[in-house]
Parts: structure tokens; C-alpha cells; sequence
């Protein structure tokens, strides 16, 4: 495969920044086989954006020759307080998530934050290193949304994850950092303190953050920007209802969609209609609204600009796209669904 046909896979949705393309076109001319990887925090179950969305471009890395990592964060988790900071349900947790992605993401290796501690001796001299270039202030600017009030309470590990993180990147020698548009602080900050150190300095890879199903609300923040206002609204884990989990049957999908927010000509800020743009668009080469012959019968996209168009022109209505979107969804999901069965760890998420 060429460079311009490699860098197409990485350029296109659901990427939205790349920082920056030149530097990842040298390192495709330059590197047959750059290295790659994605962090998350181990939590509740997966769903369409955490696993589906961010797989899709993880397996574009994998397509264009790259060697692609999934590093669960289970010391990070610990630190955010999640899962009840049971260390045993961490470890628990993360199996679940390894195995999520080696199925959906076959070729990606899995690294597991304490066994990285554990194997790489430089790790907290890196860290301490690092964390001299670093103030007070810049570290809680580095940290995703809080408002004031949320940053007084938090406790002092916290205050060492963005350290953290950028010490991860180092210590897994990174070629190619990918993450939402919510980790974009931290990248930056690895892109400012690198060079200052001689240390290799990543190309960073944006994804596009799915949206929850909900109304969404502007995030109060004080002095709060329309990048927080995204990161605020979109689909958490920690909010069941308000997402499509990896393990939702058939009914609840089509329940959970039927509630979604989805204003009649309204495309703006709709999460039924990202879905089919982000998703379904990517997944399926065409999308079907089936609907009954006096209301026009069905009709068939294989553009989203013209199914956006038509809905906001009021030519589909909501009822009729909810519909057809659960039907694709349940298409999407069924096979990791099936892979998993009832497993035991998810009564306990």
C-alpha cells in the first residue's frame, strides 16, 4: 500500500485532527511498520463509541500497515475513582476489555498499565523528569473538564495523571498517539515537553467523540469552551441510558433509540443523526429508511449530505429514521453481543 493510501485511512471519519499530517506522511515514508496506540480507563461496559467507533479506526491503523497497542489504564482508573477503586474488579474489568478489543480489533496487542510499571524500569525517574517541566496550574489545565469546585476536591494522585499519561507515551515509544478529542490537552502537552527533553515526539490522532442519546445541555463551566461542551455530551458509560452498550439486545436498542433526542428537521447536535453518519456510514455501504408507501415509501442513501438535507427539510421523519437506525444497530452489535454471551462480570457494571 502507498503513503497517500495509508494516510487516507487514517484521514478519514472519524478522525477529525490530525497533529500534524506531515509528520505522519514522513513517518510512513520513513517506518514500515510505526508503532500505535489508544489508552482507556477501564470502567463500565463498552459501547458504540468506546469500542464500535473507536475500532473502526483502529482498525484503519491496522489496514494501513501500523502496529496498534491498546493500553488498559488500570492504575489511571484506580486514580479516577472508577469501579469503586476495587483494584480486583480493575484487573477483572480490563480481561473484559482485552477481550472486547482482540475481537473487534484483530492484530492489536494489549498492555496493561501496572505490568508496563512493573517491566519498564525508567518509568518514574521519565516521570519525575517530565513532571519538573510541569506547574501546578498547567497540570490542571491538562486535566479533561472540571469546573473550579470539582478541581478543589480533587485528591493528590490525581494531580499526577496527566504525568502520567505522558510518561506512558514515552515509556511505550510511540510513533502514533490516537484518542478522542477529550485527551487532545494531554497530546499537546506531550508535543511542549518532549522536545525539551530529546525525547521522540508522537504525531497525535483526534477521533470524533460520539454524542449520548439525550438532549444535550451546555456544560456549566466557567469560561468553558465548545471543545468542553462536546467532551461533557458525549456517550458515557456511566450513563446507561443515554448510550448503546455493546451487550444490548435487539429491544433495548430499538427502546433506547426510540427515546433518543431527535428533533424533526434538526440535524444539528442529533445523535441519531451521528449515529448514521459515524456508524452506520461507515459500516454499510447504504442506508434504507423503511417506511409505508403512503408516507413515500422506502428510500435508499448511499450519501449522508443528502439524508442530512432531506431531514432537515422535514422529508424523513424521526419516528421513520429511529426505526431503520435500530435495525442497523442491532446488525452492528449482534456479533460482539453473541461473542460474549452472559457474561458473569456484567452483572457488576
Amino acid at each position: 500500500m502507498d503513503v497517500d493510501s495509508r494516510l487516507d485511512l487514517i484521514l478519514r471519519e472519524p478522525t477529525e485532527e490530525v497533529v500534524e499530517v506531515e509528520e505522519l506522511r514522513e513517518i510512513f515514508e520513513t517506518n514500515s511498520k510505526p508503532r500505535h496506540y489508544i489508552g482507556l480507563e477501564i470502567s463500565g461496559k463498552l459501547h458504540l463509541g468506546s469500542l464500535i467507533l473507536t475500532g473502526y479506526k483502529i482498525n484503519d491503523f491496522i489496514k494501513a500497515g501500523v502496529d496498534c497497542n491498546v493500553f488498559l489504564a488500570d492504575w489511571h482508573t484506580y486514580i479516577n475513582n472508577k469501579l469503586n477503586n476495587n483494584w480486583e474488579k480493575i484487573i477483572e474489568v480490563s480481561k473484559y476489555y482485552g477481550e472486547a478489543f482482540k475481537f473487534y480489533c484483530p492484530g492489536i496487542k494489549i498492555v496493561l498499565g501496572s505490568t508496563l510499571y512493573d517491566n519498564y524500569d525508567d518509568y518514574w525517574k521519565n516521570f519525575m523528569i517530565f513532571s519538573k517541566h510541569m506547574t501546578l496550574s498547567r497540570t490542571l489545565r491538562a486535566l479533561t473538564i472540571m469546573g473550579r469546585t470539582e478541581k478543589e476536591k480533587l485528591d493528590f494522585s490525581q494531580l499526577m495523571y496527566p504525568s502520567m499519561q505522558s510518561a506512558d507515551i514515552k515509556a511505550l515509544d510511540l510513533d502514533i498517539v490516537h484518542a478522542g478529542m477529550d485527551q487532545r490537552k494531554i497530546h499537546m502537552l506531550v508535543r511542549e515537553i518532549f522536545p525539551k527533553l530529546g525525547w521522540k515526539v508522537p504525531v497525535s490522532v483526534h477521533q470524533h467523540l460520539l454524542p449520548g442519546l439525550n438532549e444535550p445541555t451546555k456544560f456549566a463551566l466557567e469560561g468553558g469552551t465548545e471543545e468542553d461542551y462536546r467532551i461533557s455530551s458525549k456517550m458515557s458509560k456511566t450513563n446507561p441510558l443515554s448510550g448503546i452498550s455493546i451487550h444490548d439486545d435487539d429491544s433495548t436498542i430499538k427502546n433506547k433509540i426510540s427515546r433518543a433526542y431527535c428533533p424533526i428537521g434538526v440535524s444539528e447536535n442529533n445523535p441519531i443523526l451521528e449515529i448514521i453518519k459515524y456508524v452506520i456510514f461507515h459500516k454499510f455501504p447504504q442506508f434504507q429508511i423503511e417506511r409505508p408507501s403512503k408516507y413515500g415509501g422506502n428510500i435508499v442513501y448511499d450519501d449522508y449530505k443528502k439524508l442530512e438535507y432531506d431531514y432537515n427539510q422535514k422529508n424523513i421523519h424521526p419516528k421513520d429514521l429511529k426505526d431503520s437506525v435500530s435495525i442497523y444497530l442491532n446488525k452492528v452489535i449482534e456479533p460482539i453481543r453473541n461473542h460474549f454471551g452472559d457474561l458473569k462480570i456484567l452483572d457488576e457494571l
